[in-house]
């Protein structure tokens, strides 16, 4: 059995044009990881606002990912979310909840500082049998 690994998307720049060292998405076998999103819009810049705003944004840059990898959200199967404030958490949820519904994947979700001047980062699994 052959391992086969393909990467999506071109290398993502940041603001000012910077381009960041990770690819958007890898398949690997039957899984697709995606690299942590935050609320970056085309320009590179954060979406500006408070937690709802940028949780959706952070959402809508994770479907664009999945999407690059012949995925969607009902192929996601393990997330993991980064807040900067607990106090986040609850508006969070909700928001989260518009997109993934009653029937959740696995999650993970701490408090962090970010690297980016963002509210949250979100990654995702996903597993869609080639």
């Amino acid at each position: 059995m052959s391992k086969e690994i393909t990467r999506f998307g071109n290398i993502p720049s940041g603001a000012g044009g910077q381009r960041l060292p990770f690819s958007p998405a890898v398949r690997a076998g039957d899984f697709v990881f995606c690299s942590g999103q935050v609320a970056m819009k085309e320009n590179g810049e954060i979406e500006t606002g408070g937690i709802e705003s940028q949780t959706r944004r952070t959402m809508e840059n994770v479907k664009r990912v999945l999407g690059l990898a012949g995925c969607d959200l009902n192929d996601v199967v393990k997330v993991s979310v980064w807040l900067d404030d607990t106090r986040d958490f609850w508006t969070f949820n909700r928001i989260y909840t518009e997109y993934f519904g009653d029937n959740p994947p696995a999650r993970s979700c701490v408090q962090s500082a970010m690297m980016v001047d963002c509210k949250v980062e979100i990654e995702v699994t996903a597993y869609k049998p080639v």
